[in-house]
């Protein structure tokens, strides 16, 4: 199964990626690696915001760290043409807005590492940083870097 089908099974669509909101670009693809920028929570167009801790409970935000891979998987798309070119996932840096004294990002940055693990298998397990940051920009809860290896 391709990693487009195993999305589809799951009921996930990849949206339009996101444009830029500064100088940079979504993605970088340097040999076989391609590094994709800082996705935030947007699901059905809203951007998800708030401080998690105060704001938003741990499984609230392991849903926007989900959204967030989607939106992640939707640039990436755009660079490679096909998932199935993906042989690794090999890093994330999971940011998390997070409110004082809050200090469970590795259970909020689940819901990206989990949703790679289901659509790329083994090839889906990677390495991580799950950070508190005392903001985001635009105020969204949860930012997410992903490096992968491409063929």
């Amino acid at each position: 199964m391709t990693p487009e089908e195993k999305l589809a099974e799951l009921g996930i669509e990849l949206p339009t990626p996101i444009a830029p909101v500064a100088a940079y670009v979504p993605a970088v693809r340097t040999g076989n690696l391609v590094f994709i920028s800082g996705q935030g929570p947007f699901k059905d167009g809203q951007l998800i915001t708030g401080k998690v801790g105060a704001d938003l409970s741990v499984d609230e935000a392991r849903d926007a760290a989900r959204a967030t891979c989607i939106n992640g998987l939707a640039a990436l798309k755009a660079e490679i043409g096909e998932l199935s070119k993906v042989t690794r996932v090999v890093k994330l840096l999971i940011m998390v807005n997070s409110a004082p004294g809050f200090g469970d990002q590795p259970a909020v940055g689940n819901g990206a590492s989990e949703l790679l693990q289901e659509v790329f298998g083994d090839a889906g397990k990677h390495a991580r940083s799950a950070v508190g940051m005392a903001e985001l920009p635009f105020g969204m809860s949860v930012e997410i870097e992903f490096i992968f290896e491409v063929s």
